[in-house]
């Protein structure tokens, strides 16, 4: 059974950085893409950034691109979400999640796989 466990949440200033991991386990992930989604409350969870596992090949979501990066380790078996320059706008939970097909979507449904979620607050 896939594992995703998240971390590295917190309350930072505008400006500021946090970086996000999520801890996956019970697979081999090489045909898995990795997705960071976030969702406030009242709206639908969107993608922030998306990574192939094996290739390393990346996705962002255009509020995000230049501000934030993803990456990950294949020894720790753990997906970074560097997140720079932070805005108010970027509060929210944020949540790991897995599809094991190697092909990025950005629809929530497509991800059978997730973390239980870490809360990114950002103030003014």
């Amino acid at each position: 059974q896939v594992q995703l466990v998240e971390s590295g949440g917190g309350l930072v200033q505008a400006g500021g950085s946090l970086r996000l991991s999520c801890a996956a386990s019970g697979r081999t992930f090489d045909s898995y893409v990795l997705g960071w989604f976030r969702q406030v409350p009242g709206k639908e969870r969107e993608i922030v950034a998306a990574i192939r596992w094996k290739v390393g090949s990346t996705y962002y979501a255009d509020s995000v691109k230049g501000r934030f990066t993803i990456s990950r380790d294949n020894g720790k078996n753990t997906v970074y979400l560097q997140m720079n320059s932070l805005k108010p706008e970027d509060t929210a939970v944020y949540y790991c999640a897995a599809r094991p097909i190697v092909i990025v979507r950005t629809d929530p449904k497509q991800y059978p796989y997730w973390g239980q979620g870490t809360q990114v607050t950002v103030s003014s």
